[in-house]
């Protein structure tokens, strides 16, 4: 199976279910990246 990145539809879809993002603390890493990246090893097996 080949990896491919997530389209925009398919994000606008993800990024309605994530949480939003906190006020305080540390900033979180970009979440399409992130959720990309998990798909990859996924995908990929490595």
């Amino acid at each position: 199976m080949e990896f491919r990145e997530l389209s925009d539809g398919e994000w606008e879809f993800i990024r309605s279910l994530l949480p939003p993002k906190a006020r305080v603390g540390r900033p979180r890493a970009d979440d399409r990246r992130i959720i990309n990246g998990i798909l990859y090893v996924l995908t990929t097996g490595c």
